[in-house]
């Protein structure tokens, strides 16, 4: 009897939960919750928003190196990483090619940068560098033709 009045406690206290269900809408962003959301994805697109932001962070990661602001670098090497990493949920189709740049590539430009070394980063740039050309290429686009950075567009410096 106790197992069946705790029970039907448990039942009478789910069932009085509220649903606060709401359906928002912004300003622009209308109509259902399923709407909505293929709005906001189309929003976010695909992979060619992570290689703008990964484009500037090269750029920065670059000129940190040259600048001798490691620690300016090795936050822009985190900052590529989590690029990448977030836009291979969008498109995991991508997955594959990206594999090597994250698990070698970067760190091993990471340890550049910990190094502390301008020679050692400058090898290692040029490996990254080369290895983005490579991602490119297996993603049938070779014509997104990375060079290494040849005027300063950033503001930072140490």
């Amino acid at each position: 009897m106790k197992q069946l009045f705790t029970l039907l406690s448990l039942g009478v206290f789910a069932c009085n939960q509220p649903t606060n269900k709401e359906t928002a809408e912004g300003d622009w962003i209308k109509g259902t919750d399923t709407e909505q959301i293929k709005t906001i994805e189309k929003h976010f697109r695909g992979f060619d928003n992570t290689m703008v932001e990964t484009g500037y962070r090269y750029q920065e990661l670059y000129w940190a190196g040259l600048d001798q602001n490691w620690e300016y670098a090795d936050y822009q090497i985190a900052k590529i990483k989590l690029a990448i990493e977030t836009g291979l949920e969008r498109r995991p189709k991508r997955a594959p090619s990206s594999q090597h740049f994250l698990n070698y590539v970067l760190p091993d430009m990471k340890k550049s940068v910990e190094s502390k070394d301008t020679a050692n980063f400058n090898k290692s740039f040029l490996t990254l560098t080369t290895n983005c050309n490579s991602c490119h290429a297996m993603e049938k686009v070779p014509f997104f033709n990375v060079q290494i950075p040849s005027e300063r567009n950033s503001s930072i410096k140490k």
